[in-house]
């Protein structure tokens, strides 16, 4: 794999030795509406310290006409160019059972089969048993509601144990979907979350996503993640956009259309499948808060 020295991200040497990891990857552009997936590796790398591993070589992935190097200037004067890339890295994570490996970047303009190839053969060097996609697209749904949240994986096995459906999604695919092929192809359990952002919000970073995206990561894995401010970010975005809409009479009795909608498509059940993920949740973090109270 290509090193990064010269793109600010040290290169380890040996490649470190993980225990029983999970790879989560989010890649911004076609995949990530409200850049949701990309901010929930972003929150994951900055509350676990994760340590970075390389980037991927940008010459041989992407257009720079597409997406353009960006120019700094430092303290000292000295121009710094920034490339597009796709950075790795890790967090050892031996309370939770398993350590992480995070992938995030800018989905490929070119040789996206390549790309997948240096993806697996990371899996491989880093002893990943999981990978996990995250993704976020656009969707006629209310800011006001839950973010809706699906799971699917093409991998019968890891589908029947977490509980989800199988893939059967037709049409253009983003490089995630590559991905999932190429790890079907190599015998890696993959599976992908994504969640859905309100389409007449999408021009802003959607927090509300970010978190939907990681308490359903929580939820399917068994982890508890730490979530920082996230919580009232994804509230004070949801108060914004409430001010948005009032201020547009058109806006506003679209959003009550969407909220109708919503509210006759969810059934009872799906109610109460809510509410007892919620409760496992807090169970899960009172737990976590009493054994940390029993070792100090």
């Amino acid at each position: 794999m290509a090193g990064a020295e010269d793109r600010g991200v040290r290169e380890l040497d040996p490649v470190p030795q993980l225990d029983d990891a999970i790879l989560v990857a989010a890649f911004e552009g076609w995949n990530d509406a409200g850049d949701a997936a990309t901010m929930a590796v972003e929150h994951l790398e900055q509350v676990w310290s994760a340590t970075p591993v390389l980037a991927l070589d940008p010459e041989e992935y992407y257009d720079f006409q597409v997406n353009r190097p960006t120019v700094s200037v430092a303290d000292d004067g000295r121009r710094h160019i920034t490339w597009p890339t796709t950075r790795v890295s890790y967090a050892r994570l031996p309370d939770l059972g398993h350590d992480l490996v995070l992938v995030r970047g800018i989905e490929p303009s070119m040789r996206w089969r390549t790309f997948t190839a240096e993806i697996l053969a990371l899996c491989h060097q880093l002893s990943v048993r999981t990978v996990l996609t995250l993704g976020a697209l656009l969707a006629d749904t209310p800011h006001t509601r839950p973010v809706p949240v699906t799971a699917t994986s093409s991998d019968r096995e890891l589908a029947e144990r977490l509980g989800l459906d199988q893939s059967r999604y037709e049409g253009p695919t983003g490089i995630v979907g590559v991905l999932h092929e190429a790890c079907a192809d190599a015998g890696l359990p993959a599976l992908s979350i994504w969640s859905a952002v309100p389409h007449y919000v999408s021009q802003t970073p959607c927090p509300k996503a970010t978190l939907a995206l990681l308490r359903r990561v929580e939820d399917l894995l068994q982890l508890q993640l730490p979530l920082g401010d996230l919580p009232a970010q994804a509230r004070a975005w949801e108060v914004g956009v409430d001010q948005l809409a009032a201020e547009d009479a058109e806006v506003a009795d679209y959003v009550r259309t969407l909220e109708q909608a919503k509210d006759a498509a969810d059934l009872p059940e799906a109610s109460g499948e809510a509410i007892a993920q919620e409760f496992e949740r807090y169970l899960r973090r009172r737990d976590e808060g009493h054994r940390r109270d029993e070792g100090r």
